[in-house]
């Protein structure tokens, strides 16, 4: 079984660069892919309250024979939750949820600028408390923009140590990363494949015909080399693997370059934008 290569964070603490993620899938189905995953050699997860499977990533860890302490588990805080005291309610659900009194990484999940009279500063305090306690491991966040993050580096004492966002080879978000990087905040890709969009792109093809792997391999190696962290979805096992084998090749640069010139900006975003989206959940 191959290594993942780990990160190493600004708190300290490392994150294996290839992750497990479990968005939209089944309550009913988490525990299992969880497991499967796990055998296959994974060993980070990503979750979050809003996606109803928390308690099930906890459960398929401990079905999977696994220490808790073998496994980097990220969770992300509710949309409906940024009031301090709503916050902290939450955050002791998402334990209570894993059966765990840590999580690795707790995340915002969305900085929901319209809401809360533009408030995510305080949740960000919240957080900070999460840390402080050795309840959070480390505390990160998701889909915040160069501006967000500045708020959080003006008015509060931690700064990220995560921020996930939406990249894939149809959108780059390179003035993200480029913000991160010169902050020393890491950045983890949701959607790493556009949800399959990509997949069909002649450039991927060509490559992925010289490599002798599929194209979403080479997608994904493409993130390994970029420096990000990385997380793909599936509940087939064989997928699992295949999305786990890519660790054996490496990428020129002259194909690092021909995948990132498929950058449409935000033509090829998939996602709403963080400074709009404004969702919270019934």
């Amino acid at each position: 079984m191959r290594n993942v290569p780990s990160i190493t964070l600004n708190d300290g603490n490392a994150i294996p660069q290839l992750g497990f993620g479990v968005f939209q899938i089944k309550p009913a189905e988490t525990a299992a892919a969880v497991r499967s995953a796990l055998e296959a050699g994974y060993r980070h997860v990503d979750t979050a309250e809003m996606y109803g499977n928390e308690k099930e990533v906890g459960q398929g860890i401990r079905d999977a024979g696994l220490d808790r302490a073998e496994v980097f588990v990220t969770s992300k805080l509710n949309n409906g939750f940024h009031r301090p005291d709503d916050a902290r309610r939450a955050f002791q659900d998402t334990l209570s949820a894993l059966g765990s009194d840590y999580v690795d990484l707790f995340l915002i999940h969305w900085p929901l600028p319209t809401l809360y009279d533009g408030d995510f500063v305080s949740t960000w305090i919240t957080l900070e408390e999460f840390a402080k306690e050795g309840r959070a491991r480390s505390i990160g966040v998701s889909n915040f923009q160069p501006e967000h993050l500045d708020q959080l580096a003006a008015r509060a004492q931690t700064i990220p140590a995560v921020n996930q966002i939406e990249v894939h080879p149809y959108f780059a978000n390179d003035e993200v990363r480029a913000y991160d990087i010169e902050h020393g905040i890491a950045t983890e890709a949701w959607s790493p494949i556009a949800q399959g969009k990509v997949l069909d792109d002649q450039v991927l093809a060509g490559i992925a015909a010289t490599t002798g792997k599929t194209a979403a391999q080479v997608v994904l190696r493409w993130h390994i080399q970029r420096g990000d962290i990385v997380f793909p979805k599936s509940v087939n096992p064989e997928r699992m693997r295949e999305n786990f084998d890519i660790f054996d090749f490496e990428l020129s640069g002259d194909d690092m370059a021909a995948i990132s010139g498929l950058d449409r900006g935000e033509d090829g975003r998939n996602g709403p934008h963080p400074d709009k989206f404004d969702y919270i959940p019934d």
